[in-house]
């Protein structure tokens, strides 16, 4: 029934999307890697300090707080047929995405996890391929199972390895639910401003973290001035800004084609690493950079349309 309805409720696919260049959406996704990338490197550094509910509820409650704002000078309003599927996609890619992600952080190096939160855009591609009815041809699997393989060797040249302990097993969970918040967030893109959209999540996704709001405080007040700075970056760039960009590209582009882009999520990671904190990284993680941005470049300019 809800496949049927996410189909129904589908913006048509444009000619841009379908595979010619889209030069906004380009420009969104490169803006929402950057950020997305650096994200990992900062959770590490925060994480100690914070637990990773106290974290989630620093970025995400304060990241609410300001889209609360934009919807009280605006007010878009979406439809009431809207509001369930809205919830659910906002509780899975903030308070859901967030613990499962930040608790994998603490015993999981940013390089594997990384690379085990772009297992998102296959989630996404079978999940739009049932769900939304998107094609994703030849060329869109040959291009993901490059990119696949190039993450995986960026995890396997990575110094602490790539170990499926159960903390890896949530940064897995936090990628699914990714996926199923993307795509059931792409028809409401087709009727909401990409800005309306974001906010809405950022708000709805931030309530189930209320709870731990007091303990939040008393801990960032006790924390180092580096993790306090450490969240307020989370709060602007990779959340407030990176998932206003992310929407824009899902409302531009199909959600498989856009997914795939986050490929590149990695082997940016790999450089901010290197810039940030000196780490070098292998010439074996080194060829799966280049495999993993290949593999986005035969999904969005070798495919057919």
């Amino acid at each position: 029934m809800e496949a049927k309805m996410s189909m129904a409720a589908s913006a048509p696919v444009t000619a841009k999307q379908q595979g010619g260049f889209d030069l906004v959406a380009f420009a969104a996704i490169l803006v929402t890697i950057l950020f997305w990338a650096s994200s990992f490197v900062v959770i590490r550094i925060c994480l100690g300090p914070l637990t990773p509910i106290e974290l989630a509820t620093a970025r995400y409650v304060a990241a609410g707080a300001i889209a609360l704002v934009y919807l009280a000078i605006y007010r878009p309003m979406p439809e009431r047929r809207d509001f369930l599927r809205l919830s659910i996609a906002a509780v899975l890619f903030i308070a859901a995405y967030a613990v499962l992600l930040n608790t994998g952080e603490q015993t999981v190096a940013a390089g594997p996890a990384s690379f085990i939160i772009n297992t998102m855009p296959v989630f996404t591609a079978l999940i739009a391929t049932f769900a939304l009815g998107e094609r994703f041809g030849r060329w869109g699997w040959g291009g993901t199972a490059v990119s696949f393989g190039g993450v995986a060797l960026i995890a396997v040249a990575s110094d602490d390895g790539f170990n499926l302990d159960p903390n890896a097993v949530m940064i897995l969970g936090a990628a699914l639910c990714s996926a199923i918040a993307s795509v059931l967030q792409k028809p409401l893109l087709g009727r909401l401003p990409a800005l309306a959209v974001t906010a809405w999540i950022l708000l709805i996704g931030s309530v189930p973290l209320f709870p731990a709001v007091p303990a939040t405080i008393q801990a960032l007040a006790a924390a180092p001035a580096e993790v306090n700075w450490g969240v307020a970056y989370l709060v602007i760039f990779p959340t407030v800004i990176g998932y206003l960009t992310w929407a824009i590209a899902l409302k531009r582009l199909t959600a498989a084609r856009a997914s795939n882009f986050l490929y590149g999520v990695p082997p940016v990671a790999t450089l901010i690493g290197f810039v940030w904190l000196g780490e070098t990284p292998t010439v074996l993680g080194a060829v799966g950079g280049v495999m993993a941005i290949l593999g986005v470049l035969i999904v969005n300019v070798m495919r057919k349309r």
